[in-house]
C-alpha cells in the first residue's frame, strides 16, 4: 500500500495569472473551494495518510490554508528557496518522506486514478517509476507516452497535434532510495532530465486509466474544472435509494453525556422520534451508516466490549420498529491526526471500500458538531447540521448545506412533508 504523497505546489502559475493574480494556482477557487482541497481529499480516499507539500511561490498562503482548514491532516512542508524545477522539488521533498514508495502529485492537476492498481504494477515490476496515464483524443497541449504491451514505457513524444494517445497525468509512484541514488543536479526537470533521459536505462512503467482528469494550468481548463466539480443543489426530490446516509451518534441519535462518554447501554437514551425516523429513512434511502469518535475507549474509561454492547442495544431497538443501520464505524484513537478520527475522513473511505456503491455526490453526513461537517466536506458529502446540542452555531455556514432541529425533522424534509 502507498500511504504517503508528495504534492508539488511551488510553481509560479504564470498562465493562470490573468484570473489568479495574487495566489498560487493550487489555491484557485474551484466549485467554491481551493483546488488543493479536491486534490488532497481525492487521494485521501485512495489511502494516502501523510502528505509532503513541496512549496515555493507564495508558500505562506498555502501554509496558512493548510493550518487553518486541515489542522488534523498529517503533513509536512518543504520550501524551495529558489526554483529547483520539478525534479529538484521532488528530491527536496523525498528527504522529508517516511516511506520507501511514494506517490507524487501536481497540486494543479486532479486525476482520479486507482492507486491500488498502480501500486500493484509498481511492486510487481520493482519499478523505478510508475506513471499514471490518461487516454485522450484530439489534443495538442500534451506529449504522448508510448508503452509496450506489459506497460513498460518505450518512449516519450513531444507535444504536437495528436488524434489519440496516452498522456502523462502528472501522477507518479517512485522508489525513494532509487531516486535519491541517481546522480542528478540540485535543479533539474523530472520529465526531461530523469524520465526522458533515462527511459531506456531504468524500469519505467505506465498504467492507463480512462478516468476524470483536469489540469487547471490555463484559464479555460480552470473554468471547466469549476463546472465539472460543482455539485447539484441539495433538494429532497433528488434523494432516493441511490443515496447514502452517514450519521454521527451522540447528539444525533441519542442524548450526549456532558464532559463524559456513554459507557453502557443503560446510559444510552434515544432522542424522541429517532427510531421511528430511521424506520422512515430506511424505506427511502440506500445505505445507512454510523460514524462515531469514541475516545473514551482509547482513554481506558470503557472497553471496546462495552461499546459493542451499546451498539447492539442501539441497532436492536432501531430494528424493532422497522429501521436499520447497515454498518457502524468507530475510531477509539486519542490522536487527532489518526486518519479515522473525525474530521479526518478515514471512516468514510472504509465504508466506500466495503460498499463500492456509495457515491459521495449522493451522500448526506448528519452531525451536531462542526467536526462532523468537516468530515462530510472532506469526504465529498453533503452536510446536514442538527441543532440538538449546539443551537447557537452560526448558520448559514460554508460547511453546512442544511440545518434541522432533529433527525426526525430531517426525515420529514427528505420525505417532502416539511420544507
Amino acid at each position: 500500500m502507498i500511504r504517503e504523497a508528495i504534492v508539488l505546489a511551488g510553481g509560479l502559475g504564470t498562465r493562470l495569472r490573468s484570473v489568479l493574480p495574487d495566489q498560487p494556482k493550487c489555491l484557485a477557487p474551484v466549485a467554491d473551494l481551493p483546488f488543493l482541497f479536491h486534490v488532497i481529499n481525492y487521494w485521501r480516499s485512495q489511502g494516502i495518510e501523510r502528505f509532503v507539500f513541496s512549496l515555493g511561490y507564495k508558500h505562506e498562503q498555502i501554509q496558512a490554508y493548510l493550518s487553518t482548514y486541515f489542522p488534523t491532516l498529517n503533513y509536512d512542508t518543504v520550501i524551495e528557496q529558489e526554483p529547483l524545477g520539478t525534479g529538484g522539488a521532488i528530491t527536496l521533498a523525498l528527504r522529508a518522506c517516511q516511506q520507501q514508495q511514494v506517490l507524487v502529485l501536481n497540486g494543479d492537476t486532479l486525476f482520479r486514478g486507482d492507486l491500488h492498481l498502480a501500486a500493484r504494477m509498481h511492486a510487481e515490476n520493482q519499478a523505478h517509476c510508475t506513471i499514471l496515464l490518461k487516454p485522450l483524443t484530439h489534443f495538442d497541449r500534451y506529449g504522448v507516452v508510448h508503452t509496450e504491451s506489459n506497460g513498460q514505457i518505450r518512449s516519450f513524444q513531444e507535444k504536437q497535434a495528436i488524434e489519440s494517445g496516452q498522456i502523462n497525468a502528472g501522477v507518479y509512484l517512485i522508489d525513494k532510495q532509487k531516486m535519491l541514488d541517481e546522480e542528478l543536479t540540485v535543479k533539474y526537470s523530472f520529465e526531461k532530465d530523469f524520465l526522458e533521459r533515462l527511459v531506456t536505462e531504468r524500469k519505467f512503467f505506465g498504467l492507463a486509466q480512462d478516468v476524470y482528469f483536469r489540469d487547471i494550468g490555463i484559464p479555460e481548463d480552470h473554468q471547466l474544472a469549476d463546472r465539472e466539480l460543482r455539485a447539484l443543489p441539495l433538494k429532497p426530490e433528488y434523494i432516493n435509494k441511490q443515496w447514502t446516509l452517514f450519521l454521527d451518534r451522540d447528539g444525533v441519535l441519542n442524548h450526549e453525556k456532558q464532559a463524559d462518554y456513554i459507557r453502557s447501554s443503560d446510559e444510552f437514551k434515544f432522542y424522541d422520534g429517532v427510531p421511528e425516523a430511521l424506520a422512515q429513512l430506511s424505506e427511502h434511502l440506500g445505505k445507512i451508516v454510523v460514524v462515531t469518535n469514541q475516545r473514551g475507549v482509547g482513554k481506558g474509561w470503557m472497553t471496546e466490549a462495552d461499546l459493542r454492547d451499546i451498539h447492539q442495544y442501539m441497532t436492536r431497538t432501531i430494528e424493532s420498529v422497522g429501521g436499520r443501520i447497515d454498518r457502524i464505524y468507530y475510531c477509539t484513537s486519542i490522536d487527532n491526526h489518526h486518519p479515522d478520527r473525525k474530521p479526518n475522513p478515514g471512516m468514510a473511505y472504509r465504508a466506500r471500500q466495503e460498499f463500492p456503491e456509495i457515491d459521495p455526490a449522493r451522500t448526506l453526513m448528519v452531525g451536531n458538531k462542526h467536526s462532523d461537517m468537516l468530515f462530510g466536506r472532506n469526504a465529498g458529502f453533503y452536510t446536514c447540521y442538527l441543532s440538538t446540542t449546539n443551537p447557537e452555531f452560526d448558520f448559514p455556514h460554508p460547511d453546512i448545506d442544511k440545518r434541522f432541529e432533529s433527525l426526525f425533522s430531517l426525515s420529514q424534509w427528505i420525505r417532502g412533508i416539511e420544507n
